[in-house]
């Protein structure tokens, strides 16, 4: 069975504890040997299952990494569908991140632990995990698009070319400040650059990119 008074059921919880062994064996081999040096069968082993379980889990070995970024690519599509009334959807991506930004949130790129900035530069380091970063950035585009579609009730143009800059602004503002930080900047001192760049980031959105309108 599987959730029993809204609780996960044992067969559940059983899959649940082998998904997250199989995921803390790979996240512990990668980082200390480097991803493209280690492979399946080595973080099976290290997990204590056979190569068909873990495939079972995990269909690629990207999805050992990528996995712990799911929730975040249709995180945007959430946050703009559960908006108060009358609140503006670029308003609320704004707020959102700006709440991830106080919070440390990873994906924001403003969180110094070690692990987190370890992980970023294994990402880095592995040209199959930033080509699935871009798929994952296509992805939040298009379930963005849907949310965009569905609650502001705009053309699907519209929508795509909207959601196409505000994910682009996030990721360029994530970036940014996990550059930062693996050049030694601490997430404290980094946090009021953070919000002031952010804050700009949106105001272009905001006001179509008339601030790039040549003077005289």
């Amino acid at each position: 069975m599987g959730v029993v008074d809204g609780k996960p059921g044992l067969r559940e919880r059983k899959k649940q504890r082998t998904r997250t062994a199989i995921s803390e064996a790979a996240i512990t081999l990668f980082l200390e040997h480097g991803f493209n040096q280690v492979s399946v069968a080595q973080v099976a082993e290290a997990a204590e299952v056979s190569k068909r379980t873990l495939f079972a889990y995990f269909p690629t070995k990207e999805d050992l990494v990528v996995h712990r970024l799911a929730d975040h690519e249709t995180e945007i599509a959430r946050v703009v569908r559960a908006r108060p009334p009358r609140t503006a959807p670029l308003a609320a991506v704004r707020e959102h991140f700006l709440k991830g930004l106080r919070e440390r949130d990873p994906i924001t790129g403003l969180n110094d632990h070690p692990q987190v900035r370890r992980v970023h530069q294994m990402i880095l380091d592995a040209p199959s995990l930033v080509a699935r970063m871009d798929r994952f950035k296509t992805g939040a585009e298009q379930a963005l698009t849907q949310a965009l579609q569905e609650t502001a009730d705009i053309p699907e143009l519209t929508a795509r070319l909207a959601a196409v800059q505000i994910v682009a602004v996030q990721w360029a503002l994530a970036q940014d400040n996990a550059e930062r930080l693996a050049y030694g900047e601490p997430a404290g001192e980094r946090y009021a650059g953070a919000v002031k760049d952010a804050e700009h980031a949106f105001s272009l959105l905001e006001n179509g990119l008339r601030q790039l309108t040549p003077r005289g």
